[in-house]
């Protein structure tokens, strides 16, 4: 009996120290203890002005007539313009759902035509596996608004790369942003919404 008894207990020790593990990787509390913080500026492009066209130099052949030709104005062409910088075209402020969550977001077409969404002032809480999504959703304050970003359409941006700061987002080109109206920082383990934002047009 004092054998079986001694198996048994090292067999709870062996599974709660399992347990206790899993339990650890899969919740990560000290993350709620510890800030990143990452801060990227709003992407400018920079237009390059192609350089200016130099004229062939004439040559003569030996008896020949002398060229009656003009000499040609300078071009009178106005310069290409810079292309347009950055342009927002929606924006909202964050609201907090399972975590206090503040910041602004905004949707942004560059001047390459590409789209951006920006989290500007960040602040939120550190956690497991968090994402941005761009999402069809309403965004409900309190527990009801917690669960309602998987329910229909939504488009993973990429991972929370710091949860304070400003950072930026690349939309994917075949996204078609009239179908998306809000902004979510998305805990894709637990299926929880840390925070969101509604986008309105700017």
């Amino acid at each position: 009996m004092g054998r079986v008894r001694k198996s048994l207990v090292i067999s709870v020790v062996v599974v709660a120290v399992v347990g206790i593990g899993f339990g650890l990787y899969w919740f990560q509390p000290w993350k709620l203890w510890q800030d990143e913080t990452v801060d990227e500026a709003l992407p400018v492009a920079v237009g390059t002005a192609a350089p200016p066209a130099t004229a062939e130099p004439s040559t003569s052949t030996e008896g020949s007539a002398p060229s009656t030709t003009e000499p040609s104005a300078p071009s009178t062409a106005e310069p290409s313009a810079p292309p347009a910088g950055p342009e927002t075209l929606a924006d909202g402020e964050l609201i907090s759902h399972e975590h206090a969550t503040s910041g602004t977001v905004k949707l942004v077409r560059l001047a390459d035509g590409s789209h951006i969404v920006r989290l500007e002032n960040l602040d939120t809480s550190n956690g497991p596996d968090l994402r941005v999504w761009l999402t069809d959703a309403p965004v409900k304050e309190g527990r009801a608004g917690w669960h309602v970003f998987d329910d229909g359409k939504y488009v993973s941006l990429g991972k929370l790369k710091g949860n304070k700061g400003s950072q930026n987002y690349t939309v994917p080109a075949d996204v078609d942003l009239t179908h998306y109206s809000s902004v979510s920082i998305w805990c894709d383990r637990f299926n929880v919404s840390f925070g969101a934002a509604e986008l309105r047009q700017a």
